[in-house]
């Protein structure tokens, strides 16, 4: 286990850590906590001043609702209000990915304050696979909203040293539990009440092919909406400082110029000044784990452009050429 990180640099052990956590998120403080998917930053769901510290340390607008992390399925029922035609398509899919990276957008409870579902009839729920997390959250013994813990837009954090670069004096507190696992963002879903289709608002670990043994599959996530129905359906997010433009993996990879960076698929390319690359033996669960991470070198090496390699457009594919052309724009 990576060192616990708390305020004073102190490494406590992992259960006086949890419990430390645990003060600040019972005070409306939020804390930096690792799930699977990147690091997140946990607020009380049900608490509305604890959400909008959370908008507030990420300076994200109000208009982009937060993912909800359930302390346990039982609370499926009490936080969600889940239609009858879809009871039996939501529980089969509870069961089979969680806990793990799949959200699932559902009619929310009077109880969710308006400012975490950003005043939409829905709210965006998942379990955390992660173990650090879990222990938080089943001790908190409510639900946390965490979206990503970086400002709003940038590059999601896979590392506690990313979430420090981003809000270091913003939070009082980062559990550091190493590189996460996937590193990239759940995927999302949402399940219509009558004929159980799925509605695929952003790709991520649980891929396409996975979710239409449950039912028809619909990918909506290339839609741009003003006013999101789940996170990570803006046109532009995830986005690094410097100027990134994509290349496809058939094309030929021109330098842009003498300050020019590449993040490649599979192998580096000659004549650019630094070179990132995702899997040198062509593995997506491996690229999709190290993608953020990549960004980030390449956005602290004072680059003028980033050229990013788009990788083959199947399976977790799907999900990192998603990010890199939110990136991009």
């Amino acid at each position: 286990m990576e060192t616990l990180l708390l305020p004073d640099g102190s490494t406590p052990s992992i259960e006086n850590a949890v419990a430390r956590a645990v003060e600040y998120l019972e005070q409306g403080a939020v804390v930096a906590l690792p799930t699977e998917t990147v690091y997140g930053l946990a607020g009380d769901a049900m608490n509305a001043s604890a959400a909008a510290r959370i908008f507030e340390a990420k300076e994200r607008p109000f208009f982009d609702p937060l993912i909800c992390h359930l302390p346990s399925l039982e609370w499926l029922d009490r936080f969600t209000n889940v239609p009858r035609g879809a009871r039996t398509l939501v529980h089969a899919l509870a069961e089979r990915f969680w806990p793990g990276p799949l959200t699932m957008v559902l009619p929310r409870r009077a109880e969710v304050p308006d400012l975490v579902s950003s005043g939409l009839p829905t709210v965006a729920v998942r379990q955390s696979a992660h173990s650090l997390f879990s222990m938080v959250v089943e001790r908190f013994a409510r639900p946390l909203a965490a979206p990503s813990a970086n400002r709003f837009g940038r590059i999601s954090p896979t590392r506690a040293e990313h979430v420090r670069q981003e809000l270091d004096g913003r939070i009082p507190m980062i559990l550091d539990g190493g590189p996460t696992l996937h590193g990239v963002e759940s995927t999302i879903v949402s399940v219509d009440a009558v004929g159980g289709m799925l509605r695929v608002l952003r790709s991520g670990p649980v891929t396409r092919e996975q979710l239409e043994l449950y039912g028809e599959v619909r990918v909506e996530e290339g839609t741009v909406l003003e006013h999101p129905e789940a996170p990570g359906q803006l046109k532009s997010h995830y986005a690094p400082r410097t100027r990134m433009v994509l290349a496809k993996p058939s094309a030929g990879i021109e330098v842009t110029g003498e300050k020019c960076g590449l993040l490649a698929w599979r192998s580096a390319v000659a004549g650019f000044a630094q070179v990132e690359v995702l899997s040198s033996v062509g593995d997506l669960r491996e690229a999709a784990a190290t993608l953020f991470a990549k960004m980030r070198r390449l956005d602290d090496c004072g680059l003028e452009s980033i050229v990013a390699e788009l990788v083959p457009n199947e399976g977790l594919g799907v999900a990192i050429n998603d990010r890199l052309r939110k990136a991009s724009a």
